[in-house]
């Protein structure tokens, strides 16, 4: 069972992530400011609203398959060993991502790669939907750009293989992208000047250094225990 602790460092997890995802969908969210036909002077809330719902389902339905897989992985095999296995490998990932977030080491560049096979199937149907002029638009495409490479969603991905289960998996993907979502909709209403501000070195040091140490105290937990 998940401890709410382990929400709670998933929730922190997106949130020091948005040095990245201000990367990644900062452009979808910019054009569902800019480019949708709302009244002038006002902001599209419904459709930002929309996207980052449809992103987060998104999120909390693979975190559920991917909870699931290390479930039945855990019972081919000694139970203990396997979860021990699947902690350390989510600690190595999640030190990867804060090297990442940092800029001090690429590594997870060459998984995003790796995820752009399924992301050439998908982006297609994403085009079709835009421009977004309605929330049932917008939705559906945060339903899709929730399956973008992304290396931030892949490491707490990992990190769900080790939940314990379905409903472990997407509670910790659920608790992860509400985590992302303050950045993304701050996005949405300034996103030059958000942006500018999480592109600043000492922004992206100490997120990557967070998340990097959350990353180390796992794989401590894990050893030591």
């Amino acid at each position: 069972m998940l401890e709410h602790g382990t929400w709670l460092a998933a929730f922190l997890v997106g949130l020091f992530g948005g040095v990245h995802c201000a990367g990644m969908c900062g452009g979808i969210v910019t054009a569902l400011s800019l480019g949708t036909r709302t009244p002038a002077g006002t902001t599209p809330w419904p459709l930002l609203f929309s996207y980052n719902l449809g992103r987060i389902a998104s999120y909390t339905l693979a975190g559920a398959l991917a909870g699931g897989a290390g479930w039945f992985a855990a019972r081919l095999v000694d139970v203990h060993l396997a979860q021990q296995g699947l902690q350390v490998l989510a600690a190595l990932f999640m030190i990867a991502l804060g090297l990442y977030l940092a800029g001090w080491w690429a590594g997870l560049a060459k998984v995003e790669q790796a995820g752009g096979v399924l992301w050439r199937r998908i982006e297609p149907l994403g085009r079709r939907l835009m421009p977004v002029r309605t929330p049932a638009q917008a939705l559906a495409l945060g339903g899709l750009w929730g399956w973008l490479p992304c290396g931030l969603v892949y490491s707490v991905l990992i990190w769900s293989l080790s939940a314990g289960g379905v409903t472990q998996g997407a509670l910790l993907m659920l608790a992860f992208g509400l985590g992302t979502l303050p950045n993304l909709l701050l996005m949405g209403v300034m996103a030059a000047r958000l942006g500018a501000w999480l592109r600043q070195r000492w922004v992206r040091y100490l997120a990557g250094g967070f998340v990097a140490g959350f990353g180390l105290l796992m794989l401590w937990q894990v050893l030591a225990g």
